[in-house]
């Protein structure tokens, strides 16, 4: 395999022990400086140059892309993507990741659970906004902050609206999250490649400090997950299309609470705390996929005229509940279902004497007009039932 990491910083632990471990593993590998490409669409194929050159054939990039470079990043992944070279963190997946309202939103959407969170504009509304997470003490956290910094605990509502209205005076956007007081202090890293849980670390601030990061100084030990956590970790890097990720997860009473998808997880920290070769088995995973480069599936199915991609609700109404998929008419109708989403779990290709069920997510390809008749109006919300008045009927 012929391997180019992308990453400005050649030195650093991270870098070098991915370069290592694909050396070992008899691989050629590449460091390239991620700010010395330029995106070549002059031609009739997507192309690159590096350093002023016509980039050489790669089979797989590792993208190791800085937080303050993430829209160039972003889009020369997007190019070797389009060049149809494997990456097991997609563009969009960086992007997603780096920002914490989006990849919050992202993540809310599939049932993971987080902790209460809210995000507003007017200084108006910061108030409502902190009863709606639990009251204070609350987290105030910068969206594009890293490594702990533009992170803040406030004790109580007055400081918080200050910290909060003088962050929004400066432009700053800021989510404001509930206060996890049992996990105080520590938090749980889990390094995921691929479809499992590699190494997974406890990691716990110093004295009165609430961030347990290893940049601000926290201690860390080796853990081994529970089914719970190693799932959650694993479904939320697939959730925002990361291969290689850090899941960051407070230990709630109720179970994990999952706190950041980090897409560049540095290694240093995690594979002296737990003595496995983490960079290893990064590579070995990127080798094993490298045939199968990552694909936007509804761009290339949306290119015929008249089909594309969509979502199916079965809602408990719907005429094939408790029928199989076969006897569903989908197939007459020119309909095929990709994958099966069941609560948290996912059925890919499910076969024909597969029986639906009610909130069932079907994700079909197929014609647009037939898909479009399946998909009921919107449901409202329901308005709750509220109180009389002191005074119901107001007399003249």
């Amino acid at each position: 395999m012929k391997l180019a990491i992308l990453s400005r910083a050649p030195q650093a632990y991270s870098t070098v022990r991915l370069q290592a471990a694909a050396q070992e593993r008899g691989h050629q590998v590449r460091i390239l400086n991620t700010l010395r490409f330029a995106i070549d669409l002059t031609g009739d194929e997507p192309d690159l140059q590096y350093r002023g050159k016509l980039l050489s054939d790669y089979d797989a990039i590792l993208p190791r892309i800085g937080n303050s470079i993430t829209y160039f990043g972003t889009a020369v992944v997007r190019q070797f993507e389009q060049m149809d070279v494997y990456t097991p963190n997609t563009s969009s997946g960086i992007t997603n990741s780096r920002d914490k309202l989006r990849a919050t939103q992202i993540l809310s959407r599939h049932d993971i659970a987080m902790p209460a969170t809210t995000f507003v504009h007017n200084r108006a509304d910061v108030e409502m906004a902190i009863e709606r997470v639990g009251g204070a003490p609350v987290v105030i956290k910068l969206l594009e902050g890293t490594q702990g910094i533009g992170v803040i605990l406030a004790p109580d509502t007055q400081v918080a609206k200050a910290i909060i209205e003088t962050l929004h005076s400066t432009k700053q956007n800021v989510l404001i999250q509930s206060f996890i007081s049992e996990s105080k202090g520590r938090d749980i890293r889990a390094l995921v490649v691929g479809d499992r849980v590699v190494a997974a670390m406890r990691r716990v601030a110093v004295g009165d400090e609430f961030r347990s990061n290893v940049h601000r100084g926290g201690n860390v030990e080796a853990v081994e997950l529970t089914p719970e956590y190693h799932r959650a970790a694993v479904r939320a890097a697939q959730i925002m299309g990361l291969r290689v990720a850090g899941v960051d997860m407070l230990e709630g009473n109720d179970g994990p609470l999952v706190m950041e998808v980090n897409s560049s997880p540095g290694l240093e920290g995690i594979e002296r705390a737990t003595g496995l070769d983490v960079a290893g088995a990064i590579i070995d995973y990127i080798a094993n996929q490298v045939a199968f480069p990552e694909i936007d599936v509804r761009q290339r199915l949306s290119v015929s005229t008249g089909y594309g991609v969509a979502e199916i609700v079965v809602h408990s109404d719907a005429e094939f509940v408790g029928k199989q998929l076969g006897e569903s008419g989908l197939g007459e109708k020119d309909i095929t279902v990709l994958t099966l989403h069941r609560g948290s779990s996912v059925v890919p290709n499910p076969n024909r004497r597969t029986v639906l069920e009610a909130n069932d997510r079907l994700l079909c390809f197929g014609k647009l007009e037939e898909m479009r008749d399946m998909i009921p109006a919107r449901r409202r919300r329901r308005a709750k039932v509220r109180k009389l008045p002191p005074q119901p009927i107001v007399e003249d």
